[in-house]
């Protein structure tokens, strides 16, 4: 009877131990699998959320428009026999832009200003008139950036232009160059302030002009 148990005893020890051991490597075997597999799994996972979450790259549309308020010094021409005085007048403008790279622009700029004009003859007899002017310009433009949000620009191109004085029967049009200078500055990537000082070589008692506007980008 006790060598009988002591021999139960070591076969159901042996078959334990038998039954220890492969559970053991089926264990070490299954972890290196799951180990391998994490080492691959959480990488793809982090590359294709870095995929998805990358942005697009988007190009800044070249187009630009610009709404402004002006003001015109007035001067004083001969026109036949008598003399016409343009006192200080207002208006506003609009300038349409395409940026044709390495700082240089396009524009189409329309402006509308109106003042007084005082209108005197060869017996200084004077009489004053209120009268139109209707310019449109077509300019080439160059800007150079001092900072990303500041520049100064300077523009030059040809001008045609509208003059209109009912009280004195007139209503003509001439054309000339115009050239300016200027200052934009930037508020973020949409919108600016712009400043600009303008010239002309048609004659007239209009003046110069002085423009201050919003520019959008589109």
């Amino acid at each position: 009877m006790y060598i009988y148990k002591t021999y139960l005893i070591k076969t159901v020890g042996g078959m334990d131990m038998k039954k220890m051991m492969a559970a053991g490597l089926s264990a070490y075997a299954l972890t290196g699998v799951l180990f391998a597999g994490g080492d691959i799994a959480p990488q793809e996972v982090v590359e294709q959320q870095a995929m998805v979450c990358e942005p697009e790259e988007t190009k800044e549309s070249d187009f630009y428009v610009i709404v402004k308020g002006l003001t015109v010094s007035g001067d004083t021409v001969l026109h036949e026999e008598n003399t016409f005085d343009g006192d200080r007048g207002y208006g506003f403008g609009i300038d349409l832009g395409y940026r044709l790279g390495s700082g240089f622009a396009i524009e189409y700029d329309f402006a509308h200003a109106e003042n007084t004009v005082t209108e005197t003859d060869v017996h200084h007899q004077s009489e004053e008139g209120d009268a139109n002017y209707y310019s449109h310009a077509l300019d080439l433009v160059y800007t150079y950036r001092l900072t990303d949000s500041f520049g100064i620009f300077a523009k030059g191109g040809y001008e045609y232009e509208i003059e209109e004085i009912d009280a004195f029967e007139i209503d003509e049009d001439d054309n000339g160059f115009n050239y300016g200078i200027g200052i934009e500055w930037a508020i973020n990537e949409q919108y600016a302030l712009v400043a600009e000082y303008e010239k002309s070589t048609i004659e007239g008692p209009r003046g110069d002009n002085i423009f201050a506007g919003v520019m959008y980008n589109f």
